[in-house]
């Protein structure tokens, strides 16, 4: 991982990258249901490992994996590590029809930090726009995000075969007159 991204575009990449601020907030109130072909659980180690054809639901959240592991630290948070030939997710906006979705390797979430990291051949997308790296993270409690593309080695097998970051954002719509409340329209003399 050599190249880092921290321009302007990273406030923009804010809303691109899955977080509790933007996520459907009444998700965190639904039940996760998970199915897989195999489940082994530790209750003295609090922990869960799903494999086999993963799938996670919870709400408008849905995360495919091959593994998921989940466990629970000692103040209650929970952790998970999904891995797949990809891991994938998508999960509704609150307040939008509009779906986040993203894709990596493996996807490791820190509840007690509010922490989003997709490690390999990562992407994330919000409508039409996307961005690409070899390292995509995203702190939900700093409001920080980082994404960073690969090395020569490990681009040559990526999404970004240059080993660089990529982003692609459209042009925002234009609202016209009939988007402008009323009594807020300019006067014809300006």
């Amino acid at each position: 991982m050599s190249k880092l991204y921290r321009p302007s575009l990273l406030l923009y990449l804010l809303l691109l990258l899955p977080c509790a601020a933007f996520a459907e907030k009444a998700d965190r109130d639904k039940p996760i249901n998970i199915e897989s072909d195999t489940l082994t659980k530790d209750d003295a180690k609090k922990i869960s490992i799903y494999t086999g054809n993963v799938i996670l639901t919870q709400g408008t959240l849905e995360i495919h994996a091959d593994k998921l592991v989940v466990h629970e630290d000692v103040q209650g948070f929970q952790h998970s590590t999904s891995t797949g030939n990809p891991t994938t997710f998508k999960q509704k906006q609150d307040g939008k029809d509009e779906y986040m979705k993203g894709s990596a390797q493996r996807i490791e979430y820190n509840g007690r930090v509010d922490k989003v990291q997709l490690y390999t051949k990562a992407w994330v997308s919000k409508g039409d726009d996307i961005v690409h790296g070899d390292y995509i993270m995203y702190d939900a409690n700093a409001e920080y995000a980082e994404v960073l593309g690969g090395d020569s080695k490990t681009a040559s097998s990526g999404t970004t075969p240059s080993g660089r970051v990529r982003a692609v954002i459209q042009p925002k719509k234009k609202s016209s007159a009939a988007d402008v409340p009323s009594g807020t329209e300019k006067p014809a003399n300006e």
